[in-house]
């Protein structure tokens, strides 16, 4: 099986960090799938298996700990300060930061080794994981927090913080299957999925900052009523979902075409 080429990385962090969490992931394969032509999903059925992205979407998370990628953890992840302008957001999907992830040049690097090798097994599952986690607003979060991971609160009387807010807790809030729930998203959204295509990276990028952005100055307000914070961000949730699926499914027709 052929490595994945070792990014240069930096020191894991003793926090744990989820992506979107096993319910959002599968979301996220089950709509590419609906949008990934014939040609691509039989050649990534035939990498990962039938259904392959679904059944393989959380394992980037899973081997965290795992001496195989001991670097891969900061792939997931590009936390940023606050108060970026647009540009300076954009500027580092080329410019790679040095601190804070290297969820951007994982990507790129990634994308790469696909393209020079299609059957790349390993490659291919992390591309796919990580290209969810790039529309997940708190893997942009604040450097200082670390994502959200040190803002401690409740949800439903339950003890969480931020981050895992947004991986999980709002997400399985909803009730529904993954099927159910890429479905749901499929038919409200569905309408978007050209103009979705259409739109730059860095725009998508941005979009994601601003959200990251809102959901740090909600934070501020000191709303504590859970049913609130669900009404407040459930649409932004579900669109992010939607988009990452999208645009993953639109990478890969392209890698495989």
């Amino acid at each position: 099986m052929k490595k994945i080429i070792v990014i240069g990385l930096a020191a894991l962090l003793a926090m744990p960090m989820f992506a979107w969490g096993p319910e959002g992931h599968r979301v996220i394969a089950k709509i590419a799938y609906a949008y990934m032509n014939k040609k691509t999903i039989k050649q990534v059925d035939k990498v990962l298996g039938k259904s392959g992205l679904v059944f393989w979407a959380n394992w980037p998370d899973e081997i965290k700990s795992d001496t195989i990628y001991p670097n891969s953890f900061d792939w997931h992840f590009q936390d940023m300060d606050p108060g970026l302008t647009d540009e300076q957001v954009a500027n580092m999907l080329i410019d790679y930061p040095t601190v804070g992830g290297n969820m951007f040049r994982a990507l790129d690097s990634l994308a790469a080794l696909l393209k020079e090798d299609k059957t790349n097994f390993d490659a291919l599952r992390f591309f796919a994981h990580i290209s969810g986690d790039r529309y997940c607003p708190m893997h942009m979060g604040h450097l200082e927090d670390k994502g959200g991971n040190t803002i401690k609160l409740k949800w439903f009387h339950t003890p969480t913080n931020l981050h895992r807010v947004w991986d999980e807790n709002l997400i399985d809030y909803r009730g529904y299957s993954y099927t159910e729930y890429a479905q749901l998203l499929i038919d409200r959204f569905g309408d978007e999925r050209k103009t979705i295509e259409a739109t730059p990276l860095e725009e998508l990028t941005v979009n994601n900052y601003h959200i990251t952005s809102a959901v740090y100055a909600y934070q501020e307000l000191g709303d504590t009523n859970t049913y609130h914070y669900v009404y407040r961000w459930k649409d932004t949730l579900d669109h992010q979902l939607f988009v990452a699926g999208v645009r993953l499914a639109q990478s890969l027709n392209e890698i495989y075409k």
